[in-house]
């Protein structure tokens, strides 16, 4: 009997339709199993084999903990406000919100064939007003709390986006939407205080079962580092004195000179009296406009402000220059240097100012280099330090704390933790975002919208495209605009800003376990029962924004007695990209459209079903790692169903658990074994092999099962082949797959007692042999030497080599 693909999935899909048979279980009793996928953006491209790769990962999870028992909660989501909708919709020429409906029952028929246990009852849409009134509800709650606050400043600009963007967006100078190298820009706009938090996103790491590389990113973003600050007169002015961070202070002894950022607040006043005014204050125009361009800086440029500070150290007056490589909002903005750091080096070198050495390396011909100001040296770690006398002689790494202790003792410096991570650029000057819930009043400033009058409900408007002036095109709809304080009821102005698209994605796994509530964002008893996140599926892109920007929420929710818990995702899981040879470029790349080298899923499941690209989703590698597509890939799975299709649908094989024999039952057991330990350990990939080599084994040994056996075989088979299992479980079983537990194996019946010994002669391998393990050499040699009898003929055995359980090994002449 042939296995019907198409008739069969369409059949269970029907029936899962009309009766899903994992839908959460209502109360907070039992085992709990919350497994996440990264919701998608509805783009209008549709699903992608990339999607499957992690929906199909996760899905196999949340069927056997739902197998096992657990209460699942498995749900899916539309991540669907933002950039990439609105200029899809500009690009179509339709309205953002026409498209993404379209987009999202598209998105949602797509995700019917893969035939997860996706509960839609939780289904969330970020674009919902019954959703994002409690995205708005969560910014005023930072914003009372004093983390969101607003600031004129300059801030990454996307001239092709037309909007401001958070530095997370922005990756190597470009933008991480449309690719465009970004600008500086002055703009109106709302602030996160996420530094308030750089701490606590840094220690709460230690705690979570993510993988490293995810770690060691959020850890180098917030980039915490510890160094001295040294408070210096300015010379001249007084009352005036300036304050330089330094992480490498090592050489402090050496510092010549000091530089400041140009747009540093206390220029001005460092500048007053100097007769240099004018001719600072316009190169530090240029500085701040080359660097709105995005120009890359070749070299680094200065110019001398007309003033010195006494340094404390004892090396005297130090000239105060304007660089172009110090930043505002790094450490004070100030910055000591020395002839030990490459720019400073280059600095001093371009301008003719003196440099003093702090330290010298062990090797003497380098040193002799060093001396000379050939070379600029900055091994702080193995530099052997000049001064201060106490340390000469000593590496600079085995005394960095000693050093810090000392300038601290003599008053020279103070100890600060800095980090590198800066306050989250929130809003955005575009329209399909959420509103921000605040309004502009001339008697009572700015003032929250109350509570009880959210949603601020997006317009609905004609014209939506960007201004590109800076204002939000909401800034243009009077009738939205004005409205009326609900501080003293005068006239106001409503916030024109939008949130950026992370922000309803910040927060929507709280949202799932009760997506109906209409009075809170989310139900206590829910929360203490589901959260956090048991595993959480998505893409290693996400490291930085989503991941870092939700662990932000989490935090601050907690703090301020909304969660119980200050971690939203316990297990991280990162699948790979799955990339496709481009006739275009001539290499394997990651799919897309202008490469001509995207895979329709649709396409797939039309010709070969669902199980078959799921079983090849799994199958492909190991699934952190990135894969390459390969269409031959899934004839070799179909083949596989089809045989094991084939095995169930041999009456012979099916026997009464009384004369299921000792090998049938060891087999199975083994395969069980093999299959759930390489599930454990994240390797689907793996698990497909010993299920093949299992298969492979059953027609080669002819080996028979009970139906208890077989339900075991065909429950396995359902996490990764639903529809396949499905079918089998109604016809050999008479049940569905519902009424069959997750199976477990009989350790005992699990151990492989044979194993196969190589034969050698003098060395070459001339046979092999199944025997007992932990076999003697008495047992093993007589029947090893019939299997290698003309191997043995007209020699002489000088010598037999044994190790057990592996080789037997005969020395002739």
């Amino acid at each position: 009997m042939s296995y019907d693909v198409k008739h069969t999935e369409q059949k269970w899909q029907e029936i899962w339709a009309n009766n899903p048979p994992a839908k959460t279980k209502p109360g907070h009793s039992g085992k709990k199993y919350y497994c996440l996928d990264m919701f998608p953006y509805p783009s209008g491209s549709g699903l992608h084999v990339g999607h499957w790769r992690g929906y199909v990962l996760s899905d196999v999870y949340a069927r056997i903990k739902w197998l096992e028992g657990y209460n699942v909660l498995h749900p899916m989501g539309w991540d669907a406000f933002g950039l990439p909708a609105e200029n899809d919709a500009i690009k179509k020429g339709i309205h953002p919100k026409i498209g993404t409906a379209t987009n999202i029952a598209n998105f949602k028929k797509q995700l019917q064939s893969i035939a997860a246990i996706y509960d839609w009852d939780k289904e969330v849409d970020t674009t919902d007003p019954h959703y994002y009134k409690w995205t708005q509800w969560i910014f005023l709650q930072m914003y009372n709390a004093g983390l969101a606050y607003e600031s004129d400043m300059p801030i990454n600009w996307c001239p092709s986006c037309l909007t401001g963007l958070a530095n997370e967006e922005v990756v190597q100078g470009n933008c991480d939407r449309c690719g465009t190298q970004v600008l500086q820009r002055n703009v109106r706009q709302w602030v996160l205080k996420i530094t308030a938090y750089a701490e606590k996103l840094l220690k709460g790491l230690d705690k979570l079962e993510w993988p490293n590389k995810v770690k060691l990113m959020q850890q180098h973003w917030i980039g915490k580092s510890e160094g001295l600050v040294f408070t210096s007169p300015v010379k001249g002015h007084d009352n005036l004195t300036i304050q330089t961070y330094s992480t490498h202070f090592e050489t402090f002894t050496a510092d010549t000179f000091v530089v400041l950022a140009p747009d540093h607040p206390m220029l001005p006043k460092l500048l007053e009296g100097t007769g240099l005014e004018v001719e600072v204050t316009e190169f530090c125009k240029k500085i701040m406009h080359e660097r709105s361009q995005g120009r890359e800086e070749k070299e680094p440029q200065g110019i001398f402000t007309g003033r010195y500070t006494i340094d404390p150290v004892g090396n005297g007056e130090l000239p105060i220059w304007v660089a172009s490589f110090a930043i505002k909002d790094y450490g004070t903005g100030m910055v000591k240097c020395s002839a030990h750091d490459e720019r400073d080096f280059r600095f001093a070198k371009k301008y003719n100012i003196p440099l003093k050495l702090g330290m010298l390396p062990a090797d003497p011909t380098l040193a002799e280099q060093v001396k000379n100001f050939e070379v600029c040296y900055t091994d702080m770690e193995n530099g052997i330090l000049l001064e201060p006398s106490e340390f000469a002689g000593k590496k600079g790494g085995d005394c960095r704390q000693a050093l810090m202790e000392y300038c601290e003792r003599k008053g020279l410096a103070e100890r600060k933790t800095q980090y590198k991570l800066r306050d989250w650029i929130f809003s955005r000057q575009r329209y399909w975002g959420e509103p921000i819930p605040l309004v502009h009043c001339a008697t009572c400033g700015i003032v929250p919208v109350p509570e009880n009058q959210l949603p601020v409900e997006l317009p609905a408007v004609e014209n939506y495209q960007p201004t590109g002036t800076g204002e939000s095109p909401l800034a243009g709809i009077e009738w939205w605009v004005n409205t009326t304080c609900p501080k003293c009821d005068g006239p106001a102005k409503r916030e024109t800003n939008t949130m950026p698209q992370w922000a309803g994605s910040c927060w929507y796994f709280l949202r799932y376990p009760n997506p109906h509530l209409t009075d809170k964002p989310w139900d206590k008893h829910d929360m203490d029962y589901w959260l956090p996140v048991d595993l959480y599926v998505g893409g290693i892109e996400h490291a930085i924004l989503h991941l870092l920007y939700s662990r932000f929420y989490v935090k601050v929710l907690h703090d301020l007695g909304h969660l119980p818990f200050d971690e939203p995702f316990t297990h991280l899981f990162n699948q790979g990209m799955v990339l496709k040879y481009s006739d275009k470029s001539g290499a394997v790349e990651k799919m897309s459209k202008s490469k001509g080298n995207v895979v329709n899923p649709d396409d797939i499941v039309k010709q070969y079903g669902s199980d078959v690209l799921r079983l090849y989703m799994l199958f492909m590698g190991p699934p952190e790692l990135d894969c390459e597509w390969q269409d031959n890939g899934l004839e070799g799975i179909k083949r596989f169903l089809n045989r094991l299709w084939d095995y169930f649908h041999e009456s012979t094989n099916i026997v009464d658990s009384n004369i299921e024999d000792e090998k049938s039952k060891k087999r199975l057991h083994k395969f069980l074994k093999e299959y759930q330990t390489r599930l454990a350990q994240f390797k689907p990939n793996t698990a497909i092999s010993a299920f093949m080599e299992f298969v492979n084994d059953a027609y080669a040994d002819k080996l028979k099962f009970s139906k208890d056996s077989m339900q075991k075989i065909i429950t396995s088979l359902s996490v990764m082949a639903p529809h396949m299992a499905s079918e089998l479980a109604d016809e050999i079983l008479g049940t569905l797959l519902q009424n069959c537990p997750w199976p477990s194996y009989d350790p005992a019946l699990a151990i492989d007692n044979e194993v196969v010994i190589a034969i050698q002669v003098n060395g070459k391998l001339r046979g092999d042999l199944s025997v007992t393990r932990g076999a003697a050499q008495d047992d093993v040699q007589p029947q090893a030497q019939a299997i290698i009898a003309k191997w043995l003929q007209d020699v002489q055995v000088v010598k037999v080599i044994f190790v057990r359980d592996r080789l037997i090994n005969f020395v002739v002449k």
